[in-house]
């Protein structure tokens, strides 16, 4: 009874003392509660359009014919570009890309009229600033459109002799309508900031978390992650108080980050709320245990900056949603499983966005789970061979102090 009075005991001492560590060390704080508060809402902030609209081109008219006039008019009332600027040559287009007043050229052929009179086909050139592939979209979108709208044009006058209703048919002989699954308004931000948001909780878990073990080392005068004391005798004690502190504070966040922030920016959200809080509580589980193993090779308070910032983008990737998975190659699919994040972006979305129950996603639950399970047991590892460490420091120092002293006493002795 004792044991366990004292062990219990030694959990809440743990638990209290991690918990107030999150708010009084500045830097955990930072990492842990303020930039999963604030980076979402830049993020969403920066995509609020969802789509661009009304992209600055400049065109080439080498034609000047009432039909190259009649395509430019198409092409400027298209949604996706407006025409700013009419140049003399592709030289001065090109000019007017480089300085980013534009960020596409349209430039029609002298022989645009003639071929068309002709009953040929011609070609007009499109040509678009691929410092962004939404530039390149509106700019070839736009030039379909346009070219699809002449062409319907161009087929009705040469009928001729037909009722409205053949002229309709001969415009577009195949209807069809556009319909975004999943995202209506065809937004970047509907597409990419619920997979923000989920890696959001891993990287900042493993920068707080990092950032908590480099303090720890530096104030442990034997550089290890735990540091010994008569509350630090039990390892699972020790691993369990850390992650229900870290725990706690995350399920506020989360339910912030994935539920809050969506709502705020008007985002998908299809799913059920119970779907997804017991999708994302062995995820958010995984990251604690994930990011307290790899607290381990954090040596300084700096060191986990280094670690993990830059593998934000590289993970973002790997998880198939800004990238195809069909085009990832096995190696970096084998990676990908190492991090919760993979399989949380996938279920996350496939719930919030595509309104999927829970029963749809067992293999990315199971697998959260399975990482849970895994990274929980490699922390007790770490963390025992942490208490390993100080006891053996410390004996070390003791023996020595104790040699110390026997010296001391030993060459008084001869000196009297």
């Amino acid at each position: 009874m004792n044991y366990w009075k004292q062990a219990l005991s030694d959990w809440n001492h743990l638990f209290r003392e991690e918990l107030l560590g999150v708010f009084k060390d500045q830097g955990v704080l930072i990492f842990c509660l303020l930039v999963p508060l604030g980076y979402p809402l830049l993020y969403a902030f920066i995509y609020t359009n969802e789509v661009l609209h009304e992209l600055p081109v400049a065109v080439v008219d080498d034609c000047r014919s009432t039909q190259s006039r009649e395509f430019l008019r198409h092409l400027d009332a298209t949604s996706d570009v407006r025409i700013t600027a009419y140049c003399a040559d592709m030289a001065e287009a090109q000019e007017l890309v480089k300085r980013r007043e534009a960020y596409g050229a349209v430039c029609v052929p002298r022989d645009f009229s003639r071929r068309l009179a002709r009953g040929e086909q011609v070609a007009v050139s499109a040509y678009s600033d691929l410092g962004g592939m939404l530039y390149y979209k509106a700019v070839l979108t736009a030039a379909t459109n346009a070219s699809l709208d002449l062409n319907a044009q161009i087929k009705v006058k040469r009928a001729g002799g037909t009722t409205a209703e053949q002229d309709q048919v001969a415009e577009h002989p195949i209807t069809y309508q556009e319909v975004s699954v999943f995202n209506p308004q065809n937004g970047f931000a509907t597409f990419l900031i619920p997979a923000v948001l989920v890696l959001i909780i891993q990287q900042t878990l493993l920068l707080g978390v990092g950032m908590a073990a480099g303090t720890a080392r530096e104030q442990n005068r034997f550089r290890s992650l735990v540091p010994f004391g008569r509350q630090r005798r039990g390892m699972l004690r020790i691993v369990w108080a850390k992650s229900l502190a870290y725990l706690l504070v995350y399920i506020p966040i989360s339910v912030y980050v994935l539920g809050v922030v969506p709502h705020l920016f008007q985002l998908s959200q299809l799913g059920r709320p119970a779907d997804m809080a017991l999708f994302m509580l062995p995820y958010v589980v995984a990251c604690i245990f994930f990011a307290m193993t790899v607290s381990a090779l954090v040596r300084n308070r700096e060191m986990c900056i280094l670690l993990i910032v830059f593998t934000s983008v590289p993970l973002l990737f790997i998880s198939g949603l800004s990238w195809p998975s069909s085009a990832v190659s096995a190696v970096w699919k084998t990676i990908g499983y190492i991090f919760p994040s993979t399989f949380g972006i996938k279920g996350f979305v496939a719930i919030n966005n595509m309104g999927a129950p829970l029963g749809d996603l067992r293999q990315e639950w199971t697998m959260l789970w399975l990482q849970a399970a895994v990274y929980c047991l490699t922390t007790c590892v770490v963390y025992r061979a942490s208490i390993l460490h100080s006891r053996q420091r410390l004996l070390q120092a003791w023996q020595a102090a104790r040699l110390r002293r026997r010296q001391l006493r030993s060459h008084s002795t001869e000196h009297v």
